[in-house]
């Protein structure tokens, strides 16, 4: 074991919390259990006007709010198709067979092919412009949505939605990442993606009162759903493009001092992020080559065909339970709700115990054993009802686990940028599948298969976490090249030897 560093006598509060906060997040924790010697990083010294929680608090009041508002209004405008089914769309449209379900999956052919072209713009053209742009586009088709006739109609807004959206979801991981350090990342990461079980609830909520408007100005309910959510979505949009935040070397709401310290301390924990070059093919070939990448692609591949799934078609389930309309988007409600708080509590815990696995696994099995219910229990409504619930949380507390621990895992602006979009880009090709999974009313099918690739993701979650333990004990063994640069190590970015993953 190598000899313990001199202990510095105790500093002002502020010191102390400071020093803590750049302790490598494998230092303390996860390192001595993976046999790795703990290393501890040039101090890194905050601005004397502030301290390191009153300056995390100012990126989250600056940061936080805007990414949740954004993708709130995403998913509230790729899932309402849901509620409007409930309302008469497929009735009104003419669709028969299996169109709905075709309207569903052509949402996801350029969702999935630009995820990292969107990446890619988002950092050259920058998170402000970019985002607020596609939500601008977005919210228009979701107006547009409303004012179809017939099938073609809908086909053409589902697939513009979803050119629109692609860089929405990749884009707001990718830009958190480059603010937090990984063992504060996960309750920000979790609060964020819960703005889809938020965008469930809300949207249940706003259905049953839209839905109310049927007939309204000659217009039906389902249409009413899409006009006036689209249309604030394009408000929200304008709105962002002067106020939504950027990259920590483009914040003006930043003293210099202060941004200084922030990169420091991101330097400290992730090494340098490379973020004065562009990214080129080259680095997305090599990103693709590393075997974690696609581990962490089949992670969320497996848990997005059940979360789509249930976003999609746990209106026409509370449904098939017997209530009307109107009561089918209120009982849509307490799942989302549930779901949320669940999810808060899960990631508090994980940035606690700076720990992801078991984070991940311990809600996969909650959803499980909802879908073992569903399989078995049919003539009792409550049970069904609280599956539902135990569906709803587990799934949606462990897929902001699963991408925050695998985009912080991830290295430098290029590694990540490709990374997360891959994750993305290649998980929802689930989508596609979760859009066929409950056909004909034949829900006992539709149970199997989220079953089933869940715990694919499962499997995936269990091999990557081998996989990086492995790694760790591979980097404790390894010395650093004589001579080697900073630049050299941002080049490598989390393949670099001083970087160590968190499990």
């Amino acid at each position: 074991m190598a000899s313990q560093p001199q202990v510095p006598p105790p500093g002002p509060p502020h010191q102390d919390e400071e020093k803590a906060a750049h302790r490598h997040h494998t230092g303390s924790s996860s390192s001595s259990s993976l046999g790795i010697t703990p290393t501890a990083p040039a101090p890194v010294t905050c601005p004397s006007h502030t301290t390191p929680r009153r300056l995390t608090t100012k990126i989250d009041l600056h940061l936080v709010p805007f990414v949740i508002i954004l993708y709130l209004m995403a998913f509230l405008d790729r899932v309402n198709i849901a509620n409007a089914r409930a309302f008469g769309l497929e009735t009104d449209l003419g669709l028969s067979g299996t169109q709905f379900n075709t309207a569903l999956t052509i949402f996801f052919v350029p969702y999935i092919l630009f995820e990292i072209p969107s990446n890619i713009l988002l950092k050259k053209i920058s998170p402000r412009i970019w985002l607020s742009g596609c939500c601008i586009g977005f919210g228009f088709i979701t107006m547009m949505q409303g004012l179809v006739q017939n099938y073609a109609g809908i086909l053409t807004t589902r697939f513009l939605l979803g050119l629109f959206e692609c860089g929405m979801f990749p884009g707001c991981f990718y830009l958190l990442g480059m603010w937090y350090r990984r063992e504060e990342a996960q309750k920000r990461f979790s609060l964020f993606f819960s703005s889809t079980s938020l965008a469930g609830a809300f949207g249940g909520l706003l259905a049953s009162g839209l839905g109310s408007m049927d007939y309204m100005r000659g217009y039906r309910g389902w249409r009413w759903i899409f006009l006036i959510e689209g249309a604030a979505t394009v408000v929200i949009g304008a709105i962002f493009l002067f106020t939504f935040p950027g990259f920590v070397e483009e914040a003006k709401w930043l003293r210099d001092d202060e941004r200084d310290y922030i990169k420091a301390r991101l330097h400290a924990d992730q090494g340098h992020s490379a973020a004065e070059r562009s990214i080129t093919l080259k680095d997305v070939g090599k990103v693709m080559s590393d075997y974690k990448v696609w581990l962490g692609g089949f992670m969320y591949f497996g848990i997005i065909v059940p979360a789509y799934s249930y976003a999609y078609f746990s209106p026409t389930i509370v449904q098939s339970y017997g209530y009307d309309k109107i009561q089918t988007q209120l009982h849509s409600v307490p799942p989302w709700a549930v779901a949320f708080v669940f999810a808060m509590v899960i990631a508090t815990a994980s940035d606690w115990l700076k720990h992801r696995f078991l984070f991940t696994v311990l809600p996969i099995c909650i959803s499980i054993s909802g879908f073992a219910i569903l399989l078995n229990v049919h003539d009792n409504l409550p049970v069904q009802y609280a599956a539902l619930v135990l569906i709803c949380m587990g799934m949606y507390s462990a897929m902001p686990i699963q991408v925050c621990w695998f985009n912080m895992n991830l290295g430098g602006h290029h590694r990540r940028a490709v990374g997360s979009a891959w994750q993305i880009g290649f998980g929802n090709i689930g989508g596609i599948i979760a859009t066929y999974s409950f056909v004909g009313g034949d829900f006992r099918k539709g149970y199997i298969i989220c079953v089933s690739f869940i715990c694919l993701s499962a499997l995936s979650c269990i091999i990557y976490a081998v996989s990086i333990m492995a790694e760790n004990r591979k980097k404790a063994n390894q010395t650093l090249p004589e001579g080697m640069t900073e630049q050299e190590k941002a080049e490598l970015g989390d393949l670099n030897p001083d970087f160590k993953y968190m499990l």
